[in-house]
């Protein structure tokens, strides 16, 4: 599958679509629940938490593994996706559309600074 060109990206696989009112969504790319494998669960931060840039907010549970999700910038959770954590396989069905959390950035400008879809598939190698 091909990254969203519309979408910012980090290097440890967290995607970052830019919301009308300035808010983040965030989710993981395919690259990395195709690594995963099928998704088993997943805790997700509570809204009102403030995070720092690159803190471990999140886990994902797969058969094969646990692994962090990342801040791709600091700011303040304002929702989960509680669909998600029900059905935590959404994530291997459409990576782009499960949706983990929602941020609130601490500067919007942050995001330019992320990855653009080119820039993260040179990441993958």
């Amino acid at each position: 599958m091909s990254n969203p060109t519309d979408l910012r990206y980090t290097a440890s696989h967290e995607w970052v679509r830019v919301e009308a009112d300035g808010t983040l969504t965030i989710g993981i790319t395919d690259h990395a629940q195709e690594a995963l494998g099928d998704v088993v669960f997943l805790e997700l931060p509570e809204a009102g938490r403030v995070v720092a840039q690159e803190e471990a907010i999140a886990v994902i549970e797969s058969v094969k593994a646990a692994s962090d999700i990342y801040a791709p910038v600091a700011g303040e959770i304002i929702a989960s996706n509680e669909a998600a954590v029900d059905a935590p396989e959404s994530v291997n069905a459409d990576a782009y559309a499960a949706w983990l959390f929602k941020l609130k950035p601490a500067n919007a400008a942050d995001v330019d600074a992320l990855l653009d879809a080119a820039g993260y598939e040179a990441t993958l190698g």
